[in-house]
């Protein structure tokens, strides 16, 4: 009997194995069967040939976003999912830090599970977080793998958030030591307390002073803490929102040794420029900061020399008041970017003469991998057929109040970015970003981690 196909897609241009080719594929029960099939050994109930000038990706993998739900107006699990899959992004792993309760318990994870229950467009994991409190009471961060946690975020510095406080190097140890035991993953927030303890405070509308007041040698400090404690433990660590060229070196080094250390950046700190940001402008504050262009650069040749792995929006929304009208003393740090992070770095990648490959290769495999989803991230039988269908020519101008996320407050509004999505399909369907509840899975303890 001849085998039949759900849906088969006939791209001219597709990411597939490392390379931009036409491909067909085959899709059966919400994953990849086949690609290119034989003329005659397949039928299909549909078929989708996408335009000629569109191109087929991989659904973008998003392991850094903060949903803050429940307990706060500042984004939603619908909102947030409808803005990530407009954005191309088909799975998201949601940050631990800026709901109520925060998810430092099996009990805080239910209550996220159930916030999130028949809301979201696309599959949603959890990260874990680890504080104080629960770092060195017995077996809560395995009760916690147990219950679906894809592993851990802490932070070296004030969260921001009384009821997430930083670890001491001794607990960051000790967590440290869990998570090898566990044969997990911790991401790490790196930036020294000390370091920004002793730095003059930010107040006012300078943004030259909210970059003093958080400086290079404050995630430097907090990145040689986390290879140290690595080599001594033998845990897994992920530094996220890699800011600072000054850290790179530490992390090549730690590399080159083999140490379990893998570490990321975000399309701002790829895109902005510090000397450019306009005092008063609120809506690029962000901890650790937007540097300057030289060390952008760096980051960009970072990510071409492998390292840096991935870049992921770190997606951390707050209701319009929160941003300090002006004053970065009182502003909430943090840049809205889901619906935009694959646009923003595509025109940054074509600006340097990368491609669509590369783009996939850091927004979709690799952050698929931290998370320890093998079943995405990339165009290959037996994957998810989780597709962004991605025009890379069209051009437009980032219009604020057309967004999906749940306030109109984004350091892109106004700024004319390259390529367009499409349309966004998840295990095998497009995402209807309007009407019918969410299509989108819960990912917990049935994922490999």
């Amino acid at each position: 009997m001849t085998p039949l196909l759900d849906v088969v897609v006939h791209a001219h241009r597709a990411v597939i194995d490392g390379a931009v080719r036409p491909a067909s594929v085959g899709v059966v029960g919400g994953v990849i069967t086949v690609i290119d099939p034989e003329p005659g050994a397949y039928l299909w109930r549909r078929e989708v040939t996408l335009p000629d000038g569109a191109a087929l990706l991989p659904g973008l993998v998003d392991t850094h976003v903060h949903i803050n739900d429940p307990g706060t107006d500042w984004e939603g699990f619908a909102s947030a999912t409808a803005a990530a899959a407009a954005g191309g992004i088909t799975t998201v792993v949601d940050m631990p830090l800026d709901s109520e309760p925060v998810t430092t318990s099996v009990a805080a994870l239910d209550l996220k599970r159930a916030a999130a229950q028949s809301q979201c467009r696309i599959d949603v994991g959890f990260w874990g977080g680890v504080v104080p409190g629960n770092v060195g009471t017995a077996g809560v961060l395995a009760e916690m793998v147990a219950a679906g946690c894809m592993g851990f975020k802490c932070f070296l510095s004030d969260s921001g958030n009384p009821k997430f406080p930083p670890l001491s190097a001794g607990q960051f140890g000790r967590a440290m030591e869990l998570v090898a035991e566990l044969d997990t993953v911790m991401l790490v927030h790196a930036e020294s307390d000390a370091v920004l303890a002793a730095s003059a405070a930010a107040e006012g509308s300078s943004y030259l002073a909210f970059l003093n007041s958080r400086p290079d040698a404050a995630e430097v400090q907090a990145v040689q803490l986390v290879i140290d404690t690595v080599r001594r433990t033998g845990g897994r660590a992920h530094i996220v929102h890699v800011s600072s060229a000054g850290s790179l070196p530490l992390i090549a080094d730690a590399k080159l040794e083999g140490l379990p250390v893998t570490a990321e950046t975000c399309p701002h700190y790829l895109t902005f420029d510090a000397d450019e940001i306009p005092d008063g402008g609120t809506e690029f504050a962000a901890c650790p900061p937007i540097r300057r262009g030289a060390n952008r650069e760096h980051l960009w040749s970072a990510l071409g020399d492998g390292v840096l792995e991935m870049i992921v929006s770190d997606h951390s929304p707050c209701a319009p008041q929160h941003k300090g009208d002006g004053d970065f003393g009182v502003a909430f740090g943090g840049i809205s970017s889901l619906q935009l992070g694959l646009r923003a770095v595509w025109t940054g990648a074509q600006a340097r003469g990368l491609g669509l490959v590369e783009v996939c290769r850091w927004m979709a495999e690799r952050p698929a991998a931290l998370a320890g989803l093998t079943d995405r991230g990339r165009i290959a039988v037996g994957a998810a057929a989780d597709f962004v269908v991605f025009d890379p020519y069209l051009r437009s101008v980032v219009d604020a109040a057309q967004l999906y996320h749940r306030h109109p407050v984004t350091p892109y509004a106004g700024m004319e970015l390259s390529g367009a999505v499409l349309q966004t399909w998840l295990a095998g369907e497009a995402v209807d970003l309007v009407g019918g509840a969410g299509r989108g899975r819960l990912l917990g303890s049935a994922v490999s981690v």
